[in-house]
């Protein structure tokens, strides 16, 4: 069993977040059209992106099962390329009009679950209930940490699950990974792409079975996004949980800025990211006995909206849910077209996934230049915690040293003797 630095009560009615073993469940703000988006391209990743597995599990194997029956990608294959009777044929008519309605019921049923979650996040926002930050069990270890949303798409542009790993959705990641496997594997990708590298393009062409591989373009895509969208969230949480935990256990001592309350003391300012780093310079600090340490949370001023979110800084609508969704969309069509196209499917998966991006990343990039300027944002790493410590002059070194050991932003003093 799994342990928690932390047990929900029942009190609250709501709770924005639960950290287990097996990651870390949040409610946050989505925009619903960017989730039915989701389940248009795939039925299920819209309820993944909620964090509702049983559902998005469901719709996912009803999905793959019905597709695979009915032949409908291969039929989208044939259409794509102008073999209309060809699509006709290859479809199974026994089964294909129960197609249409789990297909619809994902689309909506992703739409209103978000506009009913967006609801219950502003409730749960406002009555603030304490949720663990820690769980410990016999097979995993989870904490809230910050991780780097660029880092996270990195690791899942190599193999769909690794960027869900990176930030801990460990059952997301291990359904990913298994599908990943039956997808390159029933669609001979791996195959038809060494053919590709050593130039023979017609067996890369002959040895790729349309049918799976049309799988792979929004499977791929969607596994970056939900990566990077998770990363830059569970940074965001991480900030919020800290700013309470600082407010609650460091703000009760008051200080005295014009004089200190003895001669021999100092007060010691520094400034810090939201971070592990600054809890560890706190407790180093009461390891060594000094108690009086004020921790100030800052709320950032007005900037430009970041083209990308980082390590540093996470607002969780930067540029890519359009640039994502179109790259299926237009690889998809691209694959399609290229069994008949010179370059071969591959190549065009791959213009078309290039194309598609850019596309997306202009028209919010429009957007956010355009119509929505202005964010709570600062540029490159910024100060979000002033610290305050007061100690005695002899231990001002040793102080320092540690603030900086723990990668302080700035550190100063304030000295009064009289």
């Amino acid at each position: 069993m799994a342990m928690d630095n932390f047990q929900n009560t029942n009190k609250a009615r709501r709770y924005k977040a639960h950290v287990s073993i097996f990651g870390t469940t949040q409610i946050h703000l989505r925009n619903p059209w960017t989730i039915a988006m989701w389940s248009v391209a795939f039925p299920g990743f819209g309820h993944f992106l909620l964090n509702k597995y049983f559902r998005g599990c469901a719709l996912f194997i009803w999905e793959v099962y019905i597709n695979q029956t009915t032949k409908l990608n291969q039929a989208i294959v044939f259409s794509f390329i102008g073999n209309f009777e060809a699509a006709k044929e290859v479809l199974d008519l026994r089964m294909v009009l129960l197609y249409a309605p789990v297909y619809l019921f994902a689309i909506w049923d992703s739409y209103r679950t978000t506009v009913d979650m967006n609801n219950i996040y502003t409730l749960a926002k406002r009555e603030d209930a304490q949720f663990n930050s820690f769980a410990i069990g016999a097979f995993e270890i989870n904490y809230l940490d910050k991780r780097n949303p660029l880092m996270a798409i990195f690791w899942a542009m190599t193999i769909p699950s690794i960027g869900q790993l990176y930030v801990h959705r460990i059952i997301l990641a291990g359904f990913t990974l298994i599908w990943t496997a039956i997808f390159i594997y029933n669609s001979h990708f791996l195959e038809a792409f060494i053919y590709l590298l050593n130039g023979n393009l017609a067996k890369s062409n002959e040895v790729l079975d349309a049918q799976w591989l049309l799988y792979l373009p929004t499977f791929y895509f969607f596994t970056i996004y939900d990566s990077y969208i998770s990363a830059i969230e569970n940074n965001k949480l991480f900030e919020d949980e800290q700013r309470k935990y600082l407010r609650s256990h460091y703000q009760n001592y008051i200080f005295n800025l014009m004089k200190v309350s003895k001669v021999t003391n100092m007060q010691i300012f520094a400034t810090f990211e939201h971070s592990t780093y600054l809890e560890l310079a706190i407790t180093e600090l009461e390891e060594h006995g000094i108690k009086n340490i004020l921790a100030i949370p800052l709320n950032n001023r007005l900037e430009e909206r970041k083209l990308f979110d980082n390590l540093h800084q996470s607002d969780g609508v930067s540029l890519i849910s359009k640039g994502m969704i179109l790259a299926f969309l237009f690889s998809t069509v691209g694959a399609s077209r290229g069994f008949i196209l010179e370059w071969g499917p591959i190549i065009w998966g791959l213009i078309g996934a290039g194309s598609g991006f850019v596309i997306g990343f202009v028209i919010d990039l429009f957007i956010k230049k355009v119509v929505k300027r202005k964010q709570r944002l600062l540029r490159g790493k910024n100060s979000e915690v002033i610290l305050i410590v007061e100690c005695e002059q002899r231990q001002k070194k040793h102080v320092e040293s540690i603030l900086w050991n723990q990668l302080a932003l700035g550190v100063a003093e304030l000295n009064q003797t009289t």
